[in-house]
């Protein structure tokens, strides 16, 4: 029996560290997950790779895309475009592996719709004080810009109901073991497992 993959979506508030807990994950040898990289139209930050961190595209790139109908979800964050490539998550469920999306809330709300039985965790800050904290402490923000992303967090932090855990970061590596523990568990549930077993006794 072939299994398809678990679709896993990592999101919550920007400055959060959504980009450190994944490259810590992908950093660990046992780590067999497909990492799906999401496209943008904002500038890379310093250290940040084309291709590795994101698809780093024009405004116009972008929109062409969406016409084509490329994305399993885009977004409008903070005068930006993120979105994930379609056909790369689909292909790759279907060979058996696990996708690992780190995405804006926006953004996992149209996956969940698409994608419902997709696995969604939202990581979440110990607190307002230390998020703010951590986008100050880019040194990449203007006064303007944290109180955009402060405003657009607090609205993020409401939408946590759409997700099946909440796991909060605040040591990267109890957070990382948290994602992995959930992801365990997520493949031995029985409503993932039971359709397996279901459809190997239907056949002739």
């Amino acid at each position: 029996m072939k299994r398809k993959g678990l679709l896993i979506v990592l999101s919550g508030p920007s400055g959060v560290g959504k980009g450190t807990v994944r490259k810590e994950i992908f950093s660990q040898k046992n780590t067999a997950f497909e990492y799906s990289i999401s496209m943008t139209t904002r500038s890379p930050r310093e250290g940040e790779v084309d291709g590795v961190d994101y698809f780093f595209k024009s405004k116009e790139d972008f929109e062409e895309l969406i016409k084509q109908d490329q994305f399993i979800e885009y977004a409008e964050y903070v005068g930006n475009y993120y979105g994930t490539p379609l056909q790369y998550v689909k292909d790759t469920l279907e060979e058996g592996k696990d996708v690992f999306l780190e995405i804006e809330v926006q953004g996992a709300r149209q996956v969940r719709d698409k994608f419902p039985e997709g696995l969604f965790i939202f990581l979440a800050p110990p607190n307002l004080t230390e998020l703010q904290s951590r986008i100050v402490g880019r040194g990449t923000e203007t006064d303007d810009s944290v109180r955009n992303r402060m405003n657009e967090a607090r609205k993020e932090l409401a939408m946590m109901n759409l997700y099946d855990y909440v796991v909060v970061n605040d040591q990267i590596d109890l957070a990382v073991d948290k994602i992995n523990a959930i992801v365990k568990a997520e493949h031995c549930r029985r409503t993932r497992v039971e359709k397996q077993y279901i459809a190997m006794l239907e056949e002739k």
